[in-house]
């Protein structure tokens, strides 16, 4: 039997590796069989066969049939998958747990001192910096929201309004109820079921720029260099966190703010 690279690629989804991928695959198609015809069938060498017959065992994807010679017995994918889920479940809440701890203990407090010194000796110049993919991009962006103060300015296309709301709904909305004022201009008409959700806790008003561009607190600012990318992955953005650049800009934004249309209701 053989094996498509791109199919044998997708079951590392399951955690399998290759050889565990085609012995899996090639027991499929047989329901039962033993070592040396999985073997033959998947083009495995036999000395590696029992072996990762048995790592399969212990995941769960198949099961070892009493008698001679040794027959497998191939489990249900629709099982496989559910054992997986509740496996990758555990091991994301065993995770959680430990990063849980270590933000109660001490070592938080002593790695943000360490941060802070090494800060301190930095130019103010050398405060800014690049970033690339949508998903580095918003995570830091993200993280800057949940640590605002006072503001959070956002100008965006109708495109990125319906990715913000998804994305940073939830981060602004618990901003604003610590008193951050939320500030979005974007072409409104284009995404209105966005800014209908996002106006619970945001004022929008409409504005056809379609810039792209965070403004915190009146000190970080974050710029998207493209108006679109073909991919996320392709994404990028610069960081700066300066006071004075990110003021002159919240006053730009101010004097554009005051002449926009606000959401229609």
């Amino acid at each position: 039997m053989l094996l498509q690279k791109e199919f044998v690629h997708q079951l590392k989804d399951f955690g399998l590796n290759s050889y565990e991928s085609k012995l899996w695959a090639a027991l499929l198609s047989r329901g039962a069989a033993t070592a040396g015809e999985l073997s033959d069938i998947a083009n495995v060498p036999r000395s590696r066969s029992y072996d990762v017959l048995e790592s399969l065992e212990k995941k769960g994807f198949l099961i070892v049939k009493i008698g001679k010679p040794i027959r497998y017995m191939a489990v249900p994918p629709e099982h496989v998958v559910d054992r997986v889920r509740k496996r990758i479940a555990e091991e994301a809440e065993e995770k959680v747990a430990v990063i849980s701890k270590i933000e109660k203990s001490s070592l938080l407090e002593e790695l943000k001192a360490l941060h802070n010194s090494g800060i301190e000796t930095i130019d103010p110049l050398e405060l800014s910096g690049t970033l690339k993919g949508r998903k580095n991009i918003y995570s830091r962006i993200d993280f800057a929201i949940k640590n605002a103060q006072k503001e959070v300015i956002i100008s965006t296309t109708a495109e990125g309004l319906k990715r913000k709301s998804e994305i940073f709904r939830n981060s602004l909305k618990k901003a604003n109820s610590k008193g951050v004022k939320i500030r979005i201009a974007a072409p409104l008409s284009d995404a209105k079921d966005s800014a209908a959700e996002l106006s619970e806790f945001a004022e929008l008003r409409t504005t056809n720029a379609e810039a792209r561009y965070f403004i915190i607190d009146a000190k970080q600012v974050f710029f998207m260099l493209a108006k679109k990318t073909e991919s996320p992955s392709l994404d990028a953005a610069i960081w700066i966190n300066s006071p004075f650049l990110a003021a002159s800009f919240k006053a730009l934004f101010d004097k554009s703010w005051a002449g926009l249309k606000a959401l229609s209701r």
